[in-house]
C-alpha cells in the first residue's frame, strides 16, 4: 500500500514561510495571497489554519518569542535574579537582532500568544520568588521589555552615512569620526545595549540592596504603586 502524502500545509510551515518573508522584505511583505504563493497552495486553504493575516503575524511573533532562553528561571538554576535577567536579555535581544522586522508586532504585548506569555510569567515568578514586591516585579518586567525592544528597534551606528564629506566640522566639530560608525554596527550596538544592562541592573541592585535593608518597600521615589497595581507586567 502506498504511504499518504504528506500535507502539503501545516501550521508550522506557513508561520515558517511568513518569518522568512518579514525577515526578508517586513511586514508589508506578508499576505495570503503571497504566502499561497511562495507554498503553492490556493490561497483558502490558509484559512484552515489561519483566519487572517494578523493571526499569521501573531504566530510568527510568537516563533520568535520562543527562540528565548527562559532556562535561567527554573527553581534549580544557579544563577541570581540579576544574572538571570542579564543572560535572559541577552537572549532576548539575540532573537530580536535576528528577526527585527517583526518587532513591531512584539511590542504590543503577548496579548494571548504561548511563547510570550510563558516569558512574562517566567520574568514576573522570579523577580517575586528572588523578593521583589509583585509590583516591583511588575514594573521590572514592563522596563526590561522597553529596554530590550527599543534596542532592537533601529540601530543608533547604522544611522550614520560612511561618507566622510557628509559631517562638516563647521556644523558637527565633535562628528569628525561618525561616518566610521556604520561599518562597526554590530560591535557599537552590542557594547551599548550592554552599557545600557549593566546600568539598569546596577540601578535595580541598588534598589533590592535598599529593600533588603528594611529601609522600604524597594519602590523608587515618588512611587505610587499600591497593592492593587501588583499583577504581572509583559516583558
Amino acid at each position: 500500500m502506498a504511504r499518504p502524502r504528506k500535507p502539503l500545509l501545516s501550521r508550522e510551515r506557513i508561520v515558517d514561510t511568513a518569518r522568512a518573508l518579514v525577515d526578508a522584505e517586513g511586514l508589508a511583505a506578508v499576505s495570503t495571497r503571497r504566502l499561497a504563493a511562495e507554498l503553492g497552495v490556493s490561497g483558502p486553504s490558509l484559512y484552515n489554519h489561519f483566519r487572517t493575516k494578523d493571526q499569521i503575524l501573531e504566530a510568527v511573533a510568537d516563533s520568535v518569542s520562543a527562540q528565548v532562553d527562559l532556562s535561567m528561571f527554573d527553581a534549580a538554576d544557579p544563577r541570581d535574579w540579576r544574572t538571570a535577567l542579564h543572560d535572559w536579555a541577552v537572549s532576548y535581544r539575540a532573537a530580536l537582532t535576528l528577526h527585527p522586522n517583526i518587532v513591531p508586532v512584539l511590542a504590543r504585548g503577548p496579548g494571548r500568544r504561548p511563547a510570550g506569555l510563558r516569558l512574562a510569567d517566567a520574568v514576573f515568578g522570579a523577580m517575586v520568588a528572588a523578593g521583589w514586591p509583585p509590583a516591583q516585579a511588575t514594573s521590572i518586567g514592563a522596563l526590561m521589555r522597553y529596554f530590550i525592544m527599543g534596542s532592537a528597534l533601529g540601530s543608533f551606528a547604522g544611522g550614520f552615512v560612511d561618507d566622510e564629506t557628509a559631517y562638516d566640522p563647521a556644523d558637527y566639530p565633535h562628528l569628525g569620526q561618525a561616518h566610521l560608525l556604520a561599518e562597526r554596527q554590530d560591535l557599537i550596538d552590542a557594547r551599548a545595549f550592554e552599557t545600557g544592562l549593566h546600568a539598569l541592573l546596577d540601578g535595580l541592585a541598588a534598589q533590592y540592596e535598599h529593600m533588603a535593608g528594611g529601609e522600604g518597600p524597594g519602590r523608587p521615589a515618588g512611587d505610587a504603586s499600591t497593592p492593587a497595581e501588583a499583577s504581572p507586567g509583559h516583558p
